[in-house]
């Protein structure tokens, strides 16, 4: 069913992913609340200088909260009654999730049930969420299609975002509130994360410093431009999830339900060795980079591959902008922000 607004609620609006959503939603003419609790993960001065951006357009309205408040995001969503929400907040990253667990329950899990409980509340007609690729797990059949089962997951990080998944599912079971969540597939462009691996491959290669290549550099990963995340977010967020007639308890389809959900992959499709990304950076940049390889890191997985075959159908949409192109604009982007 589409679905048309003028108003939405944006979570992790600073974020690389929040930002690039929250910059077309403007572009767009919808008038955008976004909120972040601007946490130090990585570097604050970058998360500033996105919203500095947001703050120059009059249809913006940052609010500095944290999920986990649940009386500040109750008189937020009193004050707005948001038709439409998109959360995008959460504590990213795999690797970090070993070293701090307890920042991934605080902000994936009671952060997202607190927006839940918002959501049913105060009449959210669409609750659109980050899922990740990562909730695949120990599943090997390529390419992973939302249709499989995941319940193997092989991170902190990845669990707490299987957890949202079926946290979703019960709130839509139960209050009949209309989610969607969107399995993200390596996502990179401007303005991404300093954690990620074409910022720290790049950053590390204009220094002359070494790049560490898990896996001996075999890994794969269905490397997804930012601006077709977008794309396929605010395509998603115009149609209401609707209750699948043939869906069967006696063979789950984890995809649907008999309630108002849904889940997507929104990947490039075309998963790409890292060797092959690394060589694409090192074109651009024309400079030859110092590789350490090193073995699989804990949590990491071999391979992502993303089955898409769904988000075509549904939205008429294929992320499709080869890695080359990507790489270029993010490395355009990188020189002229740290001026290097």
């Amino acid at each position: 069913m589409t679905f048309t607004f003028q108003k939405a609620l944006v979570t992790g609006a600073a974020g690389f992913i929040g930002f690039s959503l929250c910059q077309r939603l403007l572009a767009d003419g919808i008038h955008v609340i976004g909120l972040d609790n601007l946490n130090d993960y990585y570097d604050v001065q970058l998360k500033n200088d996105r919203l500095a951006q947001l703050n120059d357009q009059p249809d913006f309205t940052f609010v500095k909260q944290d999920l986990a408040d649940l009386k500040a995001l109750e008189a937020l969503f009193d004050a707005h009654r948001f038709k439409v929400v998109v959360n995008l907040a959460a504590q990213a990253g795999v690797r970090y999730s070993l070293v701090n667990p307890h920042a991934y329950v605080n902000a994936n899990i009671v952060g997202f049930v607190n927006l839940l409980e918002c959501c049913r509340h105060f009449d959210t007609r669409h609750l659109v969420f980050a899922s990740s690729s990562s909730v695949y797990g120990a599943n090997t059949r390529m390419p992973f299609s939302v249709h499989d089962n995941v319940d193997h997951p092989v991170s902190l990080y990845a669990a707490s975002k299987k957890a949202n998944e079926l946290m979703a599912h019960t709130y839509s079971h139960l209050y009949q509130l209309p989610c969607t969540g969107l399995r993200f597939f390596t996502v990179y462009g401007p303005w991404g994360r300093p954690d990620m691996a074409l910022f720290l491959f790049t950053k590390a290669i204009l220094e002359g410093r070494p790049i560490q290549v898990f896996n001996h550099g075999r890994m794969q990963r269905d490397f997804t431009y930012i601006d077709d995340i977008v794309e396929g977010v605010v395509r998603v967020m115009h149609r209401l999830p609707a209750p699948n007639p043939a869906w069967r308890g006696d063979a789950p389809d984890p995809a649907t339900s008999y309630a108002p959900y849904r889940n997507y992959n929104i990947g490039n499709n075309n998963p790409v060795q890292l060797l092959d990304f690394i060589a694409a950076i090192e074109k651009t940049l024309g400079v030859e980079a110092i590789k350490e390889m090193l073995p699989m890191q804990p949590g990491d997985v071999p391979a992502t591959y993303a089955d898409i075959d769904d988000l075509m159908r549904h939205v008429g949409f294929k992320p499709a902008t080869p890695i080359e192109i990507g790489i270029e604009k993010f490395i355009a982007w990188y020189r002229d922000y740290y001026k290097g």
